[in-house]
């Protein structure tokens, strides 16, 4: 048996599969989490695992706007206690604030540059780390603009002003009023938010996802026995599915359950009596992509215990 109690324990929870089907995909596997997790898909005993779903990491997410350019920032903690704590929060909006004059998404550009009130980011964390005495990370920012337009921002379940574990920033290219972009990027920020868009369309979507998903309907399709005609339709209509949920402009507007992303800002720009474009946008969920390590704290005293 390649795989523990422990890894059966995930595959459940991250699956929603029962034990017997976790054990028999972990066999088949040779104990790959994710290749087992494709397998009870394949065989439509899992749900669909999205990656917000492997968040593990403590920390916060910091979102900062000026006009037409806005940045998010997570910065990664050892433990919710210090995501709390007054010193760590200041950094971490600090930072964000400090990302906005960084070109690109250079996270190493970003540490060394300056810091406000003094020296650079990096210097900044070397102290935060002293003082608080626990290990931190700027671990990655992405930057938006627009031309001519808005950057909205929107913290989900803010712990602070700007600062949280999902960020989202949504950039409207026009001509429009700011009053109707910042109303319109506010609503598509929630939904981002709730619906976790992996590309703004379809083009842009991963390339391995696509082809993982592939491989998975084709299982499925083979299991149904058809003929390879109807099995290669069933594929492309199972993609093109997983594409229209996937990318932002795509996805139903989960505020009325019906329309699309890219209507909803057709009808907006209707209205304001200026064309709206959804140019890009940013969700940073804190973890996201993580895999943190669960320990025993009770075996660990008795290992140490033991000596």
């Amino acid at each position: 048996m390649a795989y523990t109690a422990a890894d059966v324990k995930t595959l459940r929870e991250r699956s929603g599969a029962g034990m017997m089907d976790c054990k028999k995909a972990l066999d088949e596997t040779n104990g790959d989490i994710e290749a087992a997790i494709d397998a009870l898909r394949a065989k439509g005993l899992a749900a669909v695992a999205k990656k917000s779903s492997r968040t593990a990491a403590e920390g916060l997410v910091g979102i900062a706007v000026t006009g037409t350019k806005g940045v998010a920032v997570e910065v990664n903690s050892e433990t919710d206690f210090v995501a709390k704590n007054d010193q760590f929060q200041d950094f971490v909006r600090k930072t964000t604030e400090a990302a906005l004059g960084v070109a690109g998404d250079d996270v190493e550009a970003l540490k060394a540059s300056a810091y406000p009130g003094g020296g650079t980011v990096t210097d900044a964390l070397t102290n935060n780390v002293a003082t608080i005495g626990e290990n931190q990370q700027v671990r990655r920012m992405k930057t938006v603009e627009v031309s001519a337009g808005l950057v909205v921002p929107y913290m989900h379940n803010a712990a602070a002003p700007n600062l949280g574990k999902i960020g989202v920033l949504v950039a409207l290219e026009s001509e429009a009023p700011a009053a109707v972009l910042e109303g319109l990027g506010k609503q598509i920020a929630m939904h981002i938010a709730a619906a976790f868009p992996l590309a703004l369309n379809a083009e842009d979507l991963d390339a391995e996802l696509i082809e993982r998903e592939r491989k998975i309907a084709q299982e499925k399709a083979a299991e149904s026995g058809k003929p390879e005609a109807v099995q290669a339709k069933m594929v492309d209509g199972a993609i093109a599915k997983y594409a229209k949920e996937n990318a932002l402009l795509s996805q139903v507007f989960v505020m009325d359950n019906k329309t699309p992303i890219q209507q909803v800002v057709d009808q907006a720009g209707k209205e304001a009596g200026a064309k709206i474009v959804l140019k890009d946008y940013v969700r940073f969920q804190l973890g996201e992509g993580i895999e943190k390590e669960v320990t025993d704290f009770a075996a660990e005293v008795a290992a140490a215990v033991a000596g």
